[in-house]
């Protein structure tokens, strides 16, 4: 009896122990996904903003990073990568106005990252907001699965239309050119 009992806890603990081991090692992957982008990382980041602010919905620019440049200023040898930053105050508002989950605040503006890997494709990078928004309850679950069907939107590029010109958002303006911003960002 006491070999079944123990055999029982020893299975149960080393099945624990193989789900998470399992569930750490997918967690990346399902927290951000990442596709393959056809242009430069100039004219992918291009293409989105065109996107973002054609989307409707509140979106603005807010945003255009560029994280390399502090390596390479220190003398770094890094590939391109920039953070195009876009907020939409439909979805921002009703989180801003709830004390329960305001913490959300920190993945605002939404980021889409543009950037190339050392096999010489370009990637964009987004996060999961359907299985983050999943985590907070029905309200932020409802609002991110908004965010997420708009996000599809923004990544949609055709080939066929020649690629718009970069907006490059002025310091201090929230809006950054987009419609339906507001001053100070979400």
């Amino acid at each position: 009896m006491l070999k079944i009992i123990t055999g029982t806890i020893v299975g149960l603990v080393l099945g624990a122990l193989i789900a998470l081991g399992v569930a750490s090692q997918m967690a990346g992957s399902m927290m951000f996904q990442e596709r393959v982008s056809p242009f430069t990382v100039e004219e992918t980041v291009a293409r989105i903003q065109q996107n973002i602010l054609a989307a409707g919905n509140g979106w603005a620019l807010f945003g255009l990073r560029y994280p390399a440049r502090p390596v390479e200023a220190e003398g770094g040898n890094v590939l391109p990568v920039m953070l195009i930053e876009a907020c939409s105050v439909k979805y921002s508002g009703p989180i801003l106005k709830d004390d329960k989950v305001r913490f959300l605040s920190l993945l605002m503006p939404c980021k889409i990252a543009v950037y190339k890997k050392s096999d010489g494709k370009v990637y964009i990078g987004i996060m999961n907001a359907g299985l983050i928004g999943k985590l907070f309850g029905s309200m932020v679950g409802e609002t991110m699965a908004d965010v997420v069907r708009d996000q599809e939107k923004f990544l949609v590029m055709d080939p066929t239309k020649p690629a718009p010109p970069m907006v490059i958002p002025k310091v201090g303006e929230g809006g950054g050119g987009g419609a339906g911003g507001s001053a100070g960002g979400c």
